[in-house]
């Protein structure tokens, strides 16, 4: 399913993204502000738990996010902010990490690098800031389904229309939260109007 951010603040943040002068520092604490928000509206589906703890008044038995059930995974490089958001707000979550390469020919995805824990049982949150044409996201997702997790939600922070429509279709027990749908992707397979290679812009590197 797909859940599109109707949240002004949240569609503010992203604007600030797309503006070419937001440099690296500020483009990373922003991507991770907007993974944050977006982990509060997924929150509802996340495994929970009662505790006892001890107050000022004595104890007290209230609901947790179970974070001993959940496994953040960021597709390296751009959603490494992301996933200090989400492991920031989650701190006994685990986190895992794949790197996978887009051909900038066929526009086909390469996995290079998995690190990735068990995630049998598991609540998998999986963070990738752009879905262009959906091909890192889908082969992530194919890789980690066969893991047996109980549940998968993706975050994501901009997307092409074309590519979010695409997981949806190939994943439709996944609940898809992002923060704004684009049109269409260019000739190159970019997003219109986007807001560039996230990667590139969070880090400094050259293009």
């Amino acid at each position: 399913m797909i859940i599109e951010s109707d949240s002004p603040l949240v569609k503010h943040l992203v604007n600030r993204l797309r503006d070419a002068h937001c440099d690296a520092m500020t483009f990373r604490w922003i991507l991770k502000e907007i993974t944050k928000q977006l982990l509060a509206e997924c929150a509802r589906s996340l495994p929970t738990v009662e505790k006892k703890i001890p107050t000022w008044q004595g104890n007290f038995v209230g609901n947790f996010v179970d974070e001993s059930r959940i496994t953040c995974v960021s597709i390296l490089r751009a959603a490494l902010p992301m996933q200090e958001g989400v492991l920031e707000t989650l701190g006994e979550a685990e986190g895992g990490f794949l790197a996978m390469k887009r051909d900038e020919e066929t526009h086909e995805s390469r996995l290079y690098y998995d690190r990735v824990p068990e995630l049998t049982g598991k609540t998998v949150i999986l963070v990738d800031p752009m879905v262009a044409t959906g091909g890192s996201l889908h082969d992530a997702l194919a890789l980690l389904k066969e893991r047996g997790p109980e549940k998968i939600v993706t975050l994501n922070v901009i997307g092409a229309k074309e590519g979010v429509e695409k997981i949806s279709e190939a994943f439709p027990d996944v609940d898809i939260h992002i923060a704004q749908i684009d049109p269409i992707l260019n000739k190159d397979a970019y997003i219109v109007p986007g807001l560039g290679d996230a990667g590139d812009r969070a880090y400094n590197t050259p293009e």
